[in-house]
């Protein structure tokens, strides 16, 4: 009977327990079971791994100070995503928590929800979709729990995460219009009143009404129960104030911060100190006030993990008190100690790169302004600026390179034998020096280093065990030599970075040895050799007056940089000064002189007049005196301007007198020499030498053109073709015949024979004409002694011959003179390398 009873009792309770599982029963025990289901199982499991979602956002989050916060900390991306692919797995659980929630466990009985759980799971759904970014999937849940829920007590809270997504969408007005209307006619809680404040915040923010965002960020924050995010809400509050340049209420605003201190994060803190500060014009009555405040933040162990942004502060103030030397000390404490900010470093090292700039000392500048473009984002406003800057101080590094390394060299060249000898004697012994105390430093850290590793744990660990058998203390040893030397390779001489050279002046700083270098690898006993270092010297008198033409030209080139670029008249005279005090070759001097001219003139120095009438005087027939005495003649033009004579020129090269273009072009490069035209000859003179000569000798030419004006727009042009067009060029392989492309009839013809070749040139015309052929004849110069008359545009090799043979054969023509027919692409081969015995010899050669 028991058994029985027992057997009832069971099948009872496993009836109730499966009636209670179907989601289309409208019962008591149905919509209780689910959702104590849905809240306890499913959405709690699915809301822990929003949390961590969120969490893992926050720790891999990092606020740009720089900018005016977002109100709300996400990293948001320009795309729109549509899936959860390669999104964070915590979010992609919370989905599938809450999908599970609604699949399962969703009772939707004659349209109306049942479960009171489901717009719970719809609201996890949006949230965990929003932060992946998938903000149109997101806006459908929302919307679904606005529309289906109406009596759920989550109405205000999926309002609110609606909007958030309508302004992620670049809807803003939107969402402004929606929450104001949630405002009129909706109760909201503390908590919600503050969020909806927030979005409305950030939506004021992007478009640019901050006035009104301040409103909204000082009611979010006085009724957010959390104090990170009213911390934050304060700190953006001081930024717009900032931005609207109300100092005092920005102060006002980060005064509110500091005092929340260790209710809300640090960071925040710290941050708003030093917007402060910046806000804090230094006086004679706060300066030292001011310095203790820095000196109270840096000195604050808690502050340690910003110290990189108070060095920075420090330097700032120390540069504005005119303490140069202390500025630049702290920037670079600013620059060792940040790892991971990349705007700190861009900053840093742009400060540094305008002070060195400002001291003229633009060749350290460059290399600042280069470190600072490798810490900025490529494309953006101020990558371009500094870019710009950088490419005009590329042309000084090079030509300051230029000076200080043939000056070392042409002074070691003129020192007596003895000298000589003891300078590098000397060198050799301060070379050794520095390394045995570069070597001790090394080994004091590195004991140093090896000591308190043996104090950790894993240090205790191994301790006894044979170095190369401990794990840890080797991996420890590895780690340390990365940092000091980098990724070495396992060779002889690793230390040195760059074997092929060793500049006596990298080592004792002496500019006079840093002209003499090696083109070989540089042993041991070589390194420490007086003879070694005696022998780089040279001795031929034509190499140093070569060195001298470079020295003079490149300072020349500096003063004109220094005068147009920079308008720093004091570095460009002392620069065209230099050139005339060392007896530079003629073609310097003029222009020196005027140039020269220009700058006292300029500046208001007496000089002017001595220099103007040293030019008239001695310089009396060139077109620098004509300017002088009659520059109002000069300024309305003249058939002998440069302009003019380059405009006569050009059509000179348009009409193939190749030859006559290059030697006009050498003279007017002699004649305007310093004059701003003198590129564009050059440039137009390379052209006609390479229709003229061919591919080596137009590259030949436009290297010139590239080296010697490189910060001319006809120096980069031609650097840009040797980089870009000329690689296009440089085959010689000829196409078979079976190759695509158009035909030519080549008729070969001697530069003597010029008039035979333009009376067939006018046959050939007349007969493409009768025949109603579309065809175009030229006349194209081959190289000195030879030319082409050539009909273009035919679409096969078979068309081409019989062109050919009907103008030989036909009683109207008869035109008999010798001709090929050619592929397009090879008579460019022919012309750009002049290799026409070559294409014969291609075409006479049986084909297998």
């Amino acid at each position: 009977m028991k058994l029985q009873h027992q057997v009832f009792i069971i099948s009872l309770l496993a009836g109730v327990f499966f009636n209670s599982c179907s989601t289309k029963k409208d019962a008591f025990i149905n919509r209780n079971w689910h959702a104590l289901k849905t809240k306890y199982n499913v959405l709690y499991n699915g809301n822990i791994a929003f949390e961590q979602g969120r969490e893992e956002l926050n720790s891999n989050y990092r606020d740009d100070f720089w900018e005016i916060l977002p109100v709300e900390r996400l990293e948001v991306t320009e795309e729109i995503k549509l899936d959860s692919e390669d999104n964070n797995p915590n979010f992609i659980i919370a989905e599938e928590k809450a999908t599970k929630a609604i699949q399962k466990h969703s009772m939707d009985i004659k349209d109306e929800e049942r479960n009171p759980q489901t717009d719970e799971a719809f609201l996890l759904l949006g949230k965990a979709r929003y932060f992946d970014q998938r903000y149109i999937p997101a806006l459908e849940s929302f919307n679904y729990v606005l529309r289906k829920y109406v009596e759920s007590d989550k109405l205000n809270e999926a309002t609110i995460w609606r909007e958030k997504t309508n302004m992620r969408l670049d809807n803003p007005e939107l969402a402004i219009k929606n929450l104001k209307r949630l405002f009129k006619y909706e109760s909201l809680k503390d908590q919600e009143y503050a969020d909806a404040n927030a979005v409305l915040a950030q939506c004021y923010i992007d478009l640019k009404v901050r006035d009104t965002a301040i409103q909204k960020l000082k009611i979010a924050q006085a009724y957010t129960k959390k104090n990170a995010e009213r911390g934050r809400y304060l700190f953006i509050i001081g930024q717009l104030y900032n931005q609207l340049r109300h100092k005092d209420s920005a102060n006002y605003a980060f005064d509110k911060v500091i005092a929340l201190n260790r209710k809300s994060p640090r960071v925040y803190m710290i941050n708003a100190h030093l917007k402060k500060i910046q806000n804090t014009e230094v006086t004679d009555a706060n300066r030292e006030e001011l310095l203790e405040y820095l000196t109270d933040l840096e000195e604050n162990r808690e502050n340690r993990p910003f110290l990189d942004k108070i060095y920075r502060e420090i330097a700032q103030y120390h540069m504005a008190n005119e303490s140069d030397s202390l500025g630049i000390a702290y920037y670079n404490k600013s620059l060792s100690t940040n790892k991971t900010e990349r705007k700190l470093n861009a900053l840093n090292y742009q400060s540094l790169a305008d002070y060195y700039f400002d001291m003229d000392e633009y060749k350290t500048a460059g290399a600042y302004y280069d470190s600072t473009l490798t810490n900025l984002v490529v494309n953006t406003k101020k990558h371009r600026s500094i870019k710009k800057k950088l490419d005009n101080l590329e042309d000084v590094i090079k030509y300051e390179d230029i000076v200080q390394h043939t000056d070392s060299v042409i002074t070691l060249y003129e020192m007596p034998e003895a000298e000589r000898k003891a300078y590098f004697e000397d060198f050799i012994a301060e070379l050794k020096r520095k390394e045995e105390e570069a070597t001790q430093k090394e080994l004091e850290r590195t004991t140093a280093g090896f000591a308190a590793f043996a104090e950790t744990k894993g240090g205790k660990e191994n301790r006894g065990k044979f170095y190369f058998y401990n794990i840890t203390s080797l991996g420890y040893g590895k780690n340390e030599f990365r940092t000091r030397w980098g990724n070495r390779a396992l060779e002889d001489d690793w230390r040195w970075s760059n074997k092929a050279r060793l500049l006596p002046s990298e080592a004792t700083g002496q500019d006079v040895a840093a002209g003499v270098q090696s083109n070989t690898d540089i042993s041991e006993d070589q390194k420490y050799s007086v003879d070694f270092y005696l022998e780089q010297v040279p001795t031929d008198f034509t190499v140093i007056d070569s060195l001298r033409g470079e020295r003079n030209f490149a300072n020349y080139q500096l003063g004109l940089i220094y005068k147009e670029k920079f308008k720093d008249n004091l570095l460009a005279a002392a620069k065209l000064e230099r050139v005339l005090d060392l007896e530079p070759e003629e073609r310097l001097i003029l222009p020196s002189k005027y140039n020269l001219f220009k700058i006292y003139e300029e500046t208001g120095s007496p000089l002017a007049d001595n220099m103007k009438q040293d030019i008239i005087t001695n310089h009396p027939n060139t077109r620098y005196a004509e300017i002088l005495l009659n520059p109002q003649v000069v300024l309305e033009g003249n058939a002998d301007s440069p302009d003019a004579q380059y405009a006569a020129l050009y059509k000179l090269y348009e009409k193939q007198q190749y030859l006559q273009v290059i030697t006009l072009s050498q003279e007017f490069i002699n004649k305007f020499t310093g004059d701003p035209i003198v590129p564009k000859f050059e440039m137009l003179k390379a052209n006609a030498i390479g229709r003229l000569q061919g591919f080596e000798a137009f590259k030949e030419a436009l290297n010139y053109v590239a080296l010697t004006y490189p910060n001319n727009v006809e120096g980069k042009k031609a650097e840009q073709i040797v980089a870009n067009q000329l690689p296009k060029l440089e085959s010689k392989v000829f196409l078979d015949d079976a190759s695509k492309g158009n035909w030519k009839v080549v008729f070969p013809f001697k530069i003597r024979d010029n008039e035979k070749a333009l009376k067939l040139k006018k046959r050939l015309e007349e007969s493409i004409k009768d025949l109603n052929y579309k065809n175009v004849v030229s006349k194209d110069i081959y190289n000195l002694e030879d030319q082409f008359v050539v009909v273009h545009g035919f679409r096969s090799k078979d068309f081409a011959l019989g062109y050919a043979e009907l103008i030989k054969k036909n009683k109207d023509y008869r035109i008999n003179d010798e001709n090929f027919v050619v592929l397009s692409n090879n008579y460019k081969i022919i012309q750009v390398h002049k290799n026409l015995e070559s294409y014969k010899e291609h075409i006479s050669t049986p084909k297998p």
